[in-house]
Parts: structure tokens; sequence; C-alpha cells
């Protein structure tokens, strides 16, 4: 049956950023799906939340506080999720972003951060996950952007660091093959609980719709069916790619014009 390579039964997944929106999702579709779950994010009571979700399926869950940009909590984050279940098949390194912010009002700190977050805490825990993911032939997934390929004003920040994940993504696949595959997911705009915050107020929905092709925003669980097939079996011919699940968008959709701050240069 061709729906049996999705099926990830008696698997142990870690899911980081999972207390909300792509990686809640994430992680609910992961035990649907027959896994158990790790789920790393700051907010402890939060993840619980999510973790019942888990648990709802049948599945286990074990909930690790995690600050990403911390190794050291990234060390104990991958301990804890071995002492519990003593194996792990998929690392879906889900956290990260960054706020706009214009390159002429850029600094220097502000950029590293926005790598710490999004690259270096990826590449940290894809480091650690590697030995123990080669033992089961596992699966790293991780969640970039659209705005990695895309331009707009005001996304110096995070859409060169979310470039520089998807080719960590590629060099990591080459490098692990064929112990570990290695895929990205280029994610388009996707109504979250932060997102649809942001939008509710005025026409800034009906904005960012208008430039989607397919005519709505994603939903969690459009990505979280994207995560589970990179994660299952059902992609196993596939390492090194990074998957655009954007609606169709070939440009930014972004609703909020920023200047760039040069145009009052003489």
């Amino acid at each position: 049956m061709i729906l049996d390579v999705f099926r990830m039964n008696d698997k142990v997944a870690i899911v980081t950023g999972a207390s909300r929106g792509i990686g809640r999702g994430a992680a609910i579709a992961l035990a649907e799906a027959g896994a158990d779950v790790v789920l790393a994010a700051r907010r402890a009571d939060v993840l619980e939340e999510a973790a019942r979700e888990v648990r709802a399926r049948g599945r286990r869950a074990l909930v690790v506080p995690t600050d990403v940009t911390a190794g050291a909590e990234l060390d104990r984050l991958l301990a804890r999720a071995l002492e519990e279940f003593g194996r792990l098949d998929v690392l879906v390194n889900n956290a990260g972003g960054y706020p706009p912010r214009i390159a002429i009002a850029l600094s220097n700190e502000e950029m590293l951060a926005s790598y710490q977050f999004n690259v270096v805490s990826a590449l940290h825990l894809s480091r650690i996950a590697a030995p123990h993911l080669a033992r089961t032939r596992g699966a790293i997934v991780n969640i970039s952007s659209v705005m990695s390929h895309c331009v707009d004003t005001g996304f110096v920040a995070y859409g060169a660091a979310k470039a520089a994940l998807n080719h960590m993504t590629r060099l990591l696949a080459h490098e692990w093959a064929p112990r570990v595959r290695v895929n990205a997911l280029a994610v388009g705009a996707t109504m979250t609980d932060a997102l649809e915050a942001f939008v509710g107020a005025g026409d800034l929905l009906e904005k960012m719709t208008a430039k989607t092709p397919m005519g709505r925003l994603a939903t969690p669980e459009d990505i979280a069916a994207s995560v589970l097939f990179l994660a299952s079996p059902a992609s196993s011919w596939i390492t090194g790619k990074i998957l655009e699940v954007d609606g169709g968008t070939h440009a930014s959709t972004w609703p909020y014009p920023m200047p760039g701050g040069l145009d009052d240069i003489p």
C-alpha cells in the first residue's frame, strides 16, 4: 500500500519551535503518522498544550523547554530525547525567524543574531544528532522561507540567513548521504498565531492573499504535510533538496511597504 510509506510507526522525532504554528502542526502530523515526539521551545506551558495533542493521538510526548540559540540547551535537548526514547529518527529544525529591518539600519550584532537563530542553531543540533540519525537511516527537515530566494525591503537579515540555511541543507546532505537525508521547506506566508495577529487589522490579509496564486495563505497543516513527506520513507530517494511550499508565489507577499532609507540622500 502506497500509504504505508508515509507511516512513522514507533519512530522518534525532535521538533524545535514546537509550541505553536508550523512546529506544533508538524509535531501533531508526525504523531498522527505514528511517531513519538520530543517538543522543544522556550515556554514549557505552551509546549504542554501541544504535547497533549500528541498524546491524544496515542503517542508519547516529551517536553523539553529549550532556547535554541544556546548550544548547551541543544545538547541537553538531544540527551533528554535519547534518555527517554533510546533512538532518534527525525529532526525538524523549525525554530527561527527575525523581524524586518532595513539594511541601512541593521547592525552587525543583529545580523549575527539572525544567523545564530536560523542557521547556527540548526547546524549545532543537526551535527550532534547526525550520528544517532545515521543508526536509523533518519532524516532532517529544515524549515526555510521563500524569502531565501525572493526579495523585498527589510529582509536582509532574515532572507540571507534562510538562504544560508538552504545551502547548508545541500552541503550536509552531500556529506551525510546515504546514512542521513537532509532536506528543507521554503515556506510561504503561513497563517500562524503571530501572522494572524499582524494581519488581523485593516486589509493586510487581503493584500497578501491577492499576491498568492492559490488564493489563500498556508495553514500550519499545509506545511506539516510536507514535513511528514520529507521525514517519512515516502521521500527515501530525496536528499539535498529545497521544496517550495508557497502557494505558487514567485515574489514576496509582504503587504507592508518599507522605504529603503536612501530616498533622501542628495
